[in-house]
């Protein structure tokens, strides 16, 4: 166990889908991520739960985890500096042996005081980057899942809140380096979905975009009908780990049709 561990339990052995693999979740110490945690845990996967800073959130997850028979740690990691990923990826392979999911959920770029640029050394640099890191120890039959908005993935094509703007040109700049990288992954077997959302209730993005521009949660809720609970979206996330899809595949979950995209 690394420096970084907080925690490790070995669990029962799982006959779910992912029994004997493992998992990362980068920012999955709560909201979409930690659904996505559980639910990979709940199906076999000894799981990495990413924290940057709130250790206890990140305990609690593992804690759940391991109340339900499952496996995981909680590590400390800025997803921004090689210390950080490195330590990610070493419990993952110290604790699992190797990463069979690479959930890249993680992202921000709202946050006062991190610097003009941190959105983008986070939703691009930083996603690759942790791709780089895990990818020696991806066996063949792999998986990446980013994670990403609807509002960031059609940001050419349909303007977004002013508020989101540099966060979802950062996010999209992102999802277009990591395809860039389709190919390659395909060549060593692993495969790239990308989940595209509409705004979620009851995340942090939700909340600071509401508090830039009041009333836009409303007026998005109203536009497509419904938004999906971070429960909700983190089901859809999950699923993807193991569904018999193509690589490059990309789900749309929720509010697409807005976009001009039907939903399966």
């Amino acid at each position: 166990m690394t420096e970084n561990t907080e925690a490790q339990h070995t669990g029962t052995e799982s006959t779910g889908a992912l029994a004997q693999k493992g998992a990362i979740v980068t920012g999955s110490s709560r909201g979409i991520g930690a659904v996505v945690a559980r639910l990979l845990a709940e199906q076999g996967a000894g799981v990495v739960v990413n924290y940057r800073q709130k250790a206890p959130r990140a305990n609690k997850v593992v804690g759940e985890i391991e109340a339900a028979g499952g496996r995981a740690v909680a590590v400390q990691g800025d997803l921004t500096s090689d210390e950080g990923r490195e330590a990610i990826v070493g419990a993952a392979v110290e604790s699992f042996g190797h990463v069979d999911v690479l959930v890249l959920n993680a992202s921000g770029g709202m946050e006062s005081g991190m610097g003009e640029d941190y959105a983008l050394r986070l939703n691009r640099d930083a996603q690759l980057a942790m791709l780089d890191a895990a990818l020696p120890h991806m066996p063949h039959g792999s998986r990446v899942v980013f994670v990403t908005s609807h509002q960031a993935h059609f940001i050419e094509s349909h303007p977004t809140l002013d508020a989101y703007e540099p966060v979802a040109r950062s996010k999209r700049a992102g999802e277009v380096a990591l395809r860039d990288r389709a190919e390659e992954l395909e060549k060593k077997g692993v495969s790239l979905v990308v989940v595209s959302g509409d705004m979620i209730e009851g995340t942090v993005t939700a909340t600071l975009l509401n508090r830039a521009e009041p009333g836009a949660i409303e007026a998005r809720r109203e536009a497509a009908g419904r938004l999906y609970s971070v429960e909700e979206f983190g089901a859809e996330v999950a699923k993807m780990a193991t569904a018999d899809v193509p690589t490059g595949h990309t789900e749309y979950v929720g509010g697409a049709a807005h976009f001009g995209v039907s939903e399966a």
